[in-house]
């Protein structure tokens, strides 16, 4: 197995740009594992494809405005994208593991300074926020641990929503509009995430309220999505890639709507890879079974040749090449099924990546 096995030409006029709107009406391509065939539909239609009792579990983590571009002392532009808090390092939550631009340069003990409106603001706009450089993070590549400093009467998190915004992929480079799309409709108010659980994005309270009409049950779990959201499996084996760790949340309630709904004999279907991974990793061998994880951290790596213990079916995303999402989703149908599926998404012009349409593998 090579990380090559995993590429694919992407062609740059098929990455999303904007969501689509009503956010049901983007495609659906249906992927059936064991027929080995493909439907092509609407997301609005994925009803047509769950039966009374199947349980969705999704991701109700919301995105934090995690970007926060600010100045050097010299007065040259830095950014820091916050993307896990430390409290074994810092109880008050100042220190956060972020990715820091430009990484080379900001070297320990370097200092960042946050103002109100952003590269916008004159010299002289109130600082609201100071950062300074601690050290790398350990086992990851450009990670660094920063202390951030609220000044003046602002709280921590009243300065980071004062400086920061929401942070589109970096592949988003033209959208102007609500950020709020950015969210799914069911997301929690609390703000943990760098990155949406983006095959929630495609959910409309109007869709959720007829899936419910029909008997599908409904979970939520939550996985704080972090720094592998941000970056590809360089190494040649894929093997050789570490997945950074990322804290999640699976409760008793999940716990025992999946052990209903199997009882039952029907399907637990993941809303996204970061439902699949929070339900995985909250299988326990020992019992054979699932089990409650509360402030859990996990950096299950899932590719060709993993069980899957929990989950039936999927809802997700097309996802970039050589990525471990790519590597997940050909673990839970298989890599040339992956491969043929995305070929002919392409070759019909599907709308690709975060803002784009979706995939339902059964």
């Amino acid at each position: 197995m090579r990380t090559d096995d995993f590429d694919y030409n992407l062609p740059e006029e098929l990455i999303a740009q904007a969501p689509a709107e009503p956010r049901d009406s983007c495609r659906l391509l249906v992927l059936h594992r064991d027929a080995n065939t493909i439907d092509h539909r609407h997301f609005s239609d994925v009803g047509e494809y769950l039966n009374p009792g199947d349980l969705l579990v999704a991701n109700r983590t919301r995105v934090l405005p995690a970007r926060l571009v600010g100045h050097k002392p010299t007065g040259g532009v830095a950014e820091a994208l916050l993307l896990r808090r430390r409290e074994d390092l810092d109880p008050m939550g100042g220190t956060w593991e972020c990715l820091v631009h430009p990484g080379r340069r900001l070297r320990q003990g370097a200092t960042i300074e946050f103002r109100a409106g952003g590269l916008l603001a004159p010299s002289t706009a109130e600082v609201v926020l100071v950062g300074e450089v601690l050290d790398f993070v350990e086992g990851s590549r450009g990670g660094r641990v920063v202390r951030f400093s609220p000044q003046g009467t602002y709280t921590l998190d009243e300065a980071i929503h004062a400086v920061g915004n929401v942070p589109l992929p970096p592949y988003i480079t033209t959208y102007k509009g609500d950020p709020e799309k950015y969210q799914t409709v069911y997301a929690m108010r609390e703000e943990h995430s760098a990155a949406a659980p983006t095959a929630g994005l495609h959910f409309t309270p109007e869709l959720l309220e007829r899936l419910r009409a029909q008997g599908v049950r409904w979970a939520e779990v939550e996985l704080e999505v972090g720094i592998d959201t941000f970056r590809l499996v360089e190494e040649d084996d894929p093997r050789d890639h570490t997945i950074h760790t990322e804290r999640y949340h699976v409760g008793q309630d999940v716990v025992d709507a999946v052990r209903a709904t199997h009882e039952a004999g029907n399907r637990v279907v993941a809303v996204g890879t970061t439902s699949v991974r929070s339900l995985e990793s909250a299988w326990d061998e020992a019992t054979g079974g699932l089990v409650a994880r509360e402030n859990a951290t996990t950096n299950l790596y899932l590719m060709p040749g993993s069980e899957f213990h929990v989950v039936d079916a999927m809802i997700t995303n097309f996802h970039v090449p050589r990525s471990t999402l790519m590597m997940l989703v050909s673990a839970f149908a298989t890599r040339d099924q992956i491969m043929a599926a995305y070929a002919e998404a392409i070759e019909r012009r599907y709308r690709m990546l975060s803002f784009g349409d979706a995939m339902l593998i059964l």
